[in-house]
């Protein structure tokens, strides 16, 4: 697969009230955005290059492994860029407090908050990426975290940058009525079981939309077709 277009990319999906009425924190993209148009997503996107410069609490030692596979970033980076842009697009945070000098861009509002990012309060939970033909691609690292972990009001979205519109928490059983795209549909299959479950996976679903095979492999545990 060439891999010269694809950016690396981080998305959050932050669970709310998972036992008794679960729902997910979601926006909807622009009309005329280059990427997924109109569609209803969960917080995401690329990977900058400031985000490996920040300071961050580690992620679970399972998680933090299962990240380096394939993987030229280390997982700090990736939970700060899922970290960065729910922050940019919700204006929600997840961190604890603690003073923070010379922020670089990107990262300044974070820091003027009080706060430095929490990768702690991360699970990594599901990788795709883009198929091939599509304007734009992305090899995106799927992240959960609980509504509990935000510092934040979770209904305040009066700190969000205007990237999504309609911010809202979707219930999952009503999800579906939603204009999603194919991938977020999967994942939210997967959140589904996972909520059925109680507990996290064995290994971390990696759809791969390879040109010669869909290939659907698991980080953590052997190749599946």
């Amino acid at each position: 697969m060439d891999k010269t277009d694809i950016r690396d990319a981080a998305t959050i999906i932050v669970l709310r009230d998972p036992h008794r009425a679960p729902a997910v924190l979601m926006g909807q993209r622009g009309k005329d955005a280059a990427f997924m148009p109109g569609k209803f997503v969960f917080p995401g996107g690329a990977v900058d290059t400031n985000d490996a410069m920040v300071p961050i609490t580690p992620l679970d030692k399972l998680h933090s492994k299962r990240l380096t596979e394939e993987s030229h970033l280390t997982p700090q980076t990736l939970a700060a860029a899922a970290i960065r842009e729910l922050w940019e697009e919700t204006g929600q945070i997840i961190g604890h407090k603690a003073k923070w000098r010379d922020a670089p861009k990107g990262w300044r509002g974070f820091a003027t908050a009080g706060y430095q990012p929490n990768g702690a309060a991360l699970e990594f939970f599901f990788r795709a990426v883009t198929p091939k033909g599509r304007t734009r691609r992305f090899d995106a690292r799927f992240f959960l975290t609980r509504a509990d972990d935000l510092v934040t009001n979770p209904d305040d979205f009066g700190g969000a940058e205007d990237e999504l519109a309609h911010l809202q928490w979707v219930p999952l059983a009503k999800a579906r009525n939603f204009d999603l795209p194919f991938i977020t549909q999967v994942v939210l299959a997967e959140l589904g079981g996972r909520i059925k479950r109680g507990e996290p996976a064995s290994s971390v679903p990696f759809f791969r939309n390879d040109d010669e095979k869909n290939l659907i492999s698991r980080l953590g545990n052997r190749s599946l077709l």
